[in-house]
Order: C-alpha cells, then structure tokens, then sequence
C-alpha cells in the first residue's frame, strides 16, 4: 500500500552517526566516528553489585511499574548532586528522570515546537537533538559557532524573530565541536533570552567529564525567572546502557512534562533508576569521575599531540577541556566529506561536519573525531593515516 506519513516527519533525517556504527565492527576499522565512552571506564563491579543486591531485597518493585516522573531516592540524590556540583537551586525547580539524554530533547520538543516554529541551535550542532526537533516540525536556525561560544550578535537577530520556540546549546565540550562557552557569553546569552522572551534549553551530557581548565558555571545556575530547562544524562558519566537521563524545571512544568512522558514510555527503568542512585551517592562515584577524566586527558592529548606531528598546517583543530570530541577543520571553501569517504576507505571512521549543521546537504570544512572510544594504540594509527591523507589533499 502507499503510506501517508504525518506531516512532521517530513523534515526528519536519519543518524549517520549510528549508520557509521554498523561499519566500526569490521575487521581492521579504526572508528573515531562515535560518541561513545570508553568501555573502560564503566563501573562494572558497582552496577553488578547494585543489580544484584537490590533484586535480592526488592525484586517485586524493581521490576514492577514504576512512576513516571522517577525514583524518588534518585530524585533527591539528584537534587542535591546538582547543587553541589552546578549551583542549581531547587527552591522553584524539579527534576524529572528520563529515558537517556535523548529523550529530554524528546519531550522537549513535545511541549514547545509548533509546526513552523524556528528552534535557534548552535551551528554546529548535535545531530540527534536537531532530529527530535524536526520530528516534531521544528525549522532549525543555526547561529555560527565561536571558540568561545555562539556569535552573539547573530544570535541576538535569531531572538528578534517571531515564534521561536527556544535556544538549544551545549555550552560545556560542546558535541561535535569540543567548545566550551565563556562564562562572559553565558551570562550574555541569558541576558538576550530576558530581552527577547526566548526559552533557553541547555544540554550538559559532558560537564563532569572536564580534565583540564576550570569549571564554568551552568546557564541554569543563573536563571533567575524559569527560563532554562537543563538536560543530563549518565550516558557518559556511567554507561550509556543504562538509559537515564533527567531534565530540571521550573516546578510550573512539572505535570506538563509528566504528562508528556507517561505518554511515550510510562517510565524509566526503576532497576537503573537504583543502580544509579546507589552509586550516585558512594564514595566510588567521585573516584570513578576522577579516573574517567584521567583517562580521556591522557586519550585526548595523545591524539592532540599526533595531529599535531601528523596533520597539514593548514589544518586547524583545538584543544578540547573535556568531553569526547575533538573538530578539525580544513581552510574555509573546503568540502571535507571527499576526506571522509577517502579515510573510510582507508578504515578510517571520521564523520563529516555537515552531519551536524541545519542543512547537511551543504558542504562543510569540518570533522568531528572522537577520542574516547579508541584505544592509544589506534589513535596513534588512525591519526596518521588521517594526517598523510591532508597533506594529499592540500598538496601544492
């Protein structure tokens, strides 16, 4: 038969993050094109002993329904993590527990993208979150990226428009660029949001993943008005399997976006919901913090180090603070995505820049690596194949 799909999913675009994904398993691939956390650094021994003891003492309610806005403990564990680690008061803000980090963009969406409304992102931006907004009929408008953080003055004009839904960013080793924006821009940004009335939806998947530098306070911690919803996730910070993620509010929106969930999932996994709480709040979750940071510094800088032996001088790449990614960016005119397909050919995972802006169909002069994922051994090995293949590029 011929299928009539909805209108809103017009607009949506597959990953070709996760279709790079199905290529990272052939023999001899070196993959520095996902967004994965190092295997390693999963707290392996803790979410075993977690699992288990707790379906020892509570099977019945770990695996019964659970609520939809999360597991209480969990819940006031997080509270007052967030305080601590962000400044984020809870006096007029709930959280709520979630599906992963994807869904927070998920639901979201749900509650403020009309069709036709513009979502103002970074440009780039995560490819993920801008699918969740088309699919809910979002135009995007991509404002340029600075190193440190959005141009303003191109943003300010984004606000100016009319129906915008809200600003989404990563402030904090921002995904695929590795930036972090200043704390100067930060405060600029909100300012802008007041003048403009614009909702701001901020993203912190990587924040605790910082191995250099100094720690820049959260838009949220700011807020003064309920006008930033914040999004995390224990993907990167304990595994991705678990699936929990959690968005923090202004308490007017706390049945709205209950409401919104119980109509996608019902709720989160209540046994993960547990083991996260558990180890939330063990002395184990600053040490594996601390020795996850450790380990992406030294993966980080050996890859840093290697371009910079290995890569043309034409090259441009910074040096990230944190997170997982790493941008390269050839000279401006450059369509990197023939450097792409050539280093696959080469067994070689990188993933164009034009996969992370408004239009992917337009060229782009940038890639995103991933040094997480990979071990040394293939850093040093993928980075050099990559490297001889700028200077074939940008030869004479």
């Amino acid at each position: 038969m011929e299928y009539r799909l909805a209108d809103r999913m017009a607009g949506a675009r597959g990953s070709i993050i996760r279709d790079l994904l199905k290529l990272a398993g052939e023999p001899g691939m070196i993959s520095f094109g996902g967004g994965s956390p190092a295997p390693e650094s999963f707290p392996v021994a803790e979410i075993r002993r977690s699992a288990e003891e707790i379906l020892m003492k509570k099977p019945a309610a770990m695996l019964q329904y659970g609520i939809s806005e999360g597991y209480p403990p969990l819940r006031e564990s997080l509270k007052a993590h967030l305080s601590k680690t962000e400044g984020i008061s809870f006096e007029d803000n709930e959280v709520l527990i979630l599906s992963g980090g994807q869904q927070c963009a998920d639901l979201t969406a749900k509650l403020f993208v009309n069709l036709g409304g513009t979502v103002i992102v970074e440009d780039p931006s995560f490819v993920g979150c801008m699918n969740a907004f088309r699919s809910y009929g979002g135009k995007l408008l991509g404002v340029k990226m600075q190193e440190d953080g959005v141009d303003l003055e191109k943003l300010e004009v984004a606000f100016a428009r009319p129906q915008v839904s809200f600003f989404y960013l990563i402030p904090t080793f921002q995904n695929p660029s590795g930036y972090t924006t200043s704390l100067e821009k930060r405060r600029a940004i909100y300012r802008l949001a007041i003048k403009y009335d614009v909702l701001i939806f901020e993203d912190n998947p990587y924040g605790e993943l910082r191995f250099e530098g100094e720690h820049v306070p959260t838009i949220k911690s700011m807020d003064e008005d309920g006008r930033v919803i914040y999004a995390g996730s224990f993907s990167k910070t304990m595994a991705p399997g678990l699936r929990v993620g959690f968005l923090v509010f202004h308490k007017d929106l706390f049945n709205k976006f209950k409401i919104a969930k119980q109509g996608t999932d019902v709720h989160s996994s209540t046994l993960y919901q547990h083991v996260c709480h558990e180890f939330l709040t063990s002395p184990a979750y600053e040490k594996h913090i601390a020795a996850s940071c450790a380990l992406y510094r030294e993966k980080s800088r050996l890859m840093y180090d290697e371009m910079k032996k290995c890569f043309h001088p034409a090259v441009r790449f910074s040096r990230p603070q944190g997170g997982l990614f790493q941008m390269v960016w050839f000279p401006e005119g450059t369509d990197a995505m023939p450097f792409v397909q050539e280093a696959l050919k080469r067994k070689v995972i990188t993933v164009p820049g034009s996969a992370f802006t408004t239009d992917p169909d337009q060229p782009s002069n940038g890639v995103r690596l991933n040094f997480s994922l990979p071990s040394q051994e293939q850093i040093v090995a993928g980075v050099r194949i990559l490297g001889d293949l700028t200077h074939e590029m940008l030869k004479g």
